[in-house]
């Protein structure tokens, strides 16, 4: 690790919203750590400044990596962009970074992966996927001798919390997604939760140390819960189910690779079942360990902040990743969306019903204000035509045998 005195971390800390400030309350609980934060880059100076007048605060980022008492970079925004930018501009100075940008990650993986091996400088981010559970490096440490079937789970903590207030308690959506907001598990663009998109940029990170194989975030299939309505709920009622949002990424027989990011119907005898309100929970297939569930914290300041210190840590003993699987000998799958899978369908019209193409129908209802089928349909089809979905107002997601 690039720094004067291993026992004496100097973070520059881009960031101070809810991880950022749950950072800062964690290293105040250990002050005998060696960690401090140095100082932090933020939009808005004086406010911060007056929350927590201990810290030095900067809207300059030049400030930050300038800085040469600075010998770590923490980044905490929610601009993929700018997140891009600051990551990079450390790693080419040689600065370990610990980020939590999962948007940015998936875009840019394959070139900040060449990046760390020229610049010989640790880029570490667990905290970017499922908050307090170490997903990645178990991944990288512990499944990496074994050949991998599948990764699923509940990758999302904040959609988590409204599915679980919605079928536990009985809240409308509109009510469980502003506790969702006034508790801080949403993120400022809250369509990245609903709609999917958080739960497919964490998907390809995963992906990438399962399988080491990258896939872009628009190849992949990705449609969340905005959609959902009170017919659906009682619907998943009715065949003593529930809905979970769900990232999947599986190893078909073929070496094949197929992910996709969808509502699940779930039946109780499932581990993610019983995933309740903030959680995460991912369960690990290996062909020869069968399948190994994970389960914690997933949205949230300190659970978060706890996955953010945790890498801090491990550069301080300077580990970093390997990426096992890009490196194994053997031919790596190629990914593919062209599979079919039952799917339960609510629709409005005769028009969107024609539009899935179902491959097969076994059950269908209509009503006057109800319709929806039951059936197979093409993963390929419903990636091509999702923006349609979601401008139809259809809602879709996977109906798995018990």
């Amino acid at each position: 690790m690039n720094m004067n005195n291993k026992n004496i971390i100097k973070i520059g800390l881009f960031g101070y919203g809810t991880v950022g400030r749950g950072l800062y309350e964690l290293l105040q609980r250990v002050p005998e750590s060696g960690m401090v934060i140095s100082r932090v880059c933020v939009r808005d100076v004086a406010r911060h400044q007056t929350e927590s007048p201990s810290l030095i605060f900067t809207a300059d980022r030049r400030e930050v990596l300038d800085d040469p008492e600075v010998n770590l970079i923490v980044e905490l925004i929610d601009d993929a962009d700018a997140a891009y930018e600051i990551v990079t501009e450390a790693l080419r100075r040689r600065l370990p970074v610990v980020t939590g940008n999962k948007k940015m990650l998936a875009h840019h993986l394959p070139e900040l992966i060449e990046l760390q091996k020229e610049m010989h400088t640790a880029l570490l981010y667990d905290a970017s996927a499922c908050g307090s559970i170490p997903v990645i490096r178990n991944l990288e440490e512990y499944y990496d001798n074994d050949l991998q079937v599948s990764v699923k789970g509940i990758l999302n903590g904040s959609s988590n919390f409204i599915l679980s207030k919605i079928f536990n308690e009985g809240m409308d959506h509109a009510a469980a997604l502003h506790l969702a907001r006034r508790l801080g598990f949403l993120e400022s663009d809250p369509t990245l939760d609903l709609d999917g998109w958080d739960s497919l940029f964490k998907l390809v990170i995963l992906t990438l140390h399962a399988f080491g194989v990258y896939v872009e975030p628009e190849q992949v299939f990705c449609y969340g819960i905005t959609n959902m309505n009170d017919n659906d709920i009682r619907f998943a009622r009715e065949k003593d189910r529930r809905f979970k949002l769900l990232g999947l990424a599986e190893k078909l027989p073929d070496n094949r690779l197929t992910l996709s990011v969808i509502p699940h119907l779930i039946s109780r005898n499932k581990f993610i079942y019983s995933c309740e309100d903030e959680f995460n929970g991912v369960v690990i297939k290996g062909l020869f360990y069968g399948k190994q569930f994970l389960v914690g914290r997933g949205a949230g300041g300190h659970p978060t902040s706890s996955a953010v210190l945790s890498d801090i840590s491990a550069i301080r003993y300077d580990y970093f990743y390997r990426y096992k699987r890009m490196d194994c000998a053997g031919e790596l799958p190629v990914f593919s969306n062209d599979l079919s899978f039952r799917a339960y369908v609510r629709y409005n019209t005769e028009d969107d019903l024609d539009l899935m193409q179902f491959e097969e129908i076994y059950e269908r209802y209509t009503s006057d204000k109800f319709h929806y089928a039951v059936g197979r349909v093409n993963l390929r089809r419903l990636h091509d035509i999702r923006p349609l979905l979601s401008e139809r107002g259809i809602f879709i997601a996977a109906y798995p045998p018990d």
